[in-house]
């Protein structure tokens, strides 16, 4: 069963992590959001969660491990906020589940390769396979400052990269055959709630131009958070954490009417 972290009581705002990531890295939200109900998965393959069933899944299979997880939290809608592949998960569960999600927030987006050409989606593939073969220690080694701004707070490069040393090789390969083989736009187009977009503006994993070229398709509004690379929600936790505020209050004044 999908394990998860909570905090808080009210409004429920669901947080899904990127592929070399986890629960514990929205340390930051946990601390410094108030007066709603946090949660943060492992996604399937991650921390204490284990694998999917299916070997070669794409997002409707995490979709509908989510849809289990808030079944157990007793969570029957939420806020739910993506980050990087965890935004490619949390909109195909918002086209499975419409009735579950007030309001659906990408942040850096993975959009996926599904639409790519057979020998880009096979290089993506390749890729990562080759990442986690050289081991968890290196890829912290090699790849946690890259997930932030330059200059960064040495403490967020120590968050990142013991994200990265958690992580199971199995569960990793897992969501890598997601991003290679799906797509966010196959479900983006059959989402009518609520949508936004943000970006950190010096993300250079998932550049900002390519979220606001999201943005743009979907007709979502687009937010760039200043001073921050692709893990913003670290980078600039003040400012990330203000927008979670405004998309809660928002989606609970909606409620009230």
């Amino acid at each position: 069963m999908t394990c998860w972290r909570e905090t808080g009581t009210g409004e429920a705002l669901t947080l899904l992590h990127g592929i070399s990531s986890g629960a514990a890295s929205w340390h930051k939200q946990f601390a410094g959001v108030t007066g709603y109900r946090l949660l943060a998965w492992d996604m399937p393959g991650y921390g204490d969660s284990p694998l999917l069933a299916r070997a070669q899944p794409l997002a409707a299979d995490y979709a509908d491990a989510l849809a289990a997880m808030l079944d157990r939290a007793k969570v029957e809608k939420t806020v739910l906020l993506g980050h990087s592949l965890g935004a490619l998960v949390a909109s195909a569960f918002a086209v499975k589940y419409p009735q579950r999600v007030k309001r659906l927030v990408l942040a850096d987006p993975a959009q996926g390769y599904g639409q790519a050409s057979v020998e880009q989606r096979t290089q993506v593939w390749v890729q990562r396979q080759r990442q986690m073969a050289q081991g968890v220690q290196a890829m912290a080694q090699n790849r946690a400052d890259k997930l932030l701004r330059p200059g960064a707070c040495a403490d967020d490069v120590a968050t990142v990269a013991a994200g990265m040393k958690r992580l199971h090789p199995d569960g990793y390969l897992a969501a890598a055959w997601m991003l290679a083989h799906d797509d966010i736009h196959r479900w983006l187009g059959d989402w009518r709630g609520p949508l936004e977009v943000w970006c950190g503006e010096l993300d250079a994993i998932t550049p900002p131009e390519n979220a606001r070229g999201l943005a743009l398709r979907w007709n979502a509004p687009y937010s760039a958070i200043p001073r921050a690379g692709h893990a913003s929600y670290l980078d600039n936790d003040s400012f990330f954490n203000q927008q979670i505020a405004r998309v809660m209050k928002e989606a609970s004044d909606e409620c009230t009417h």
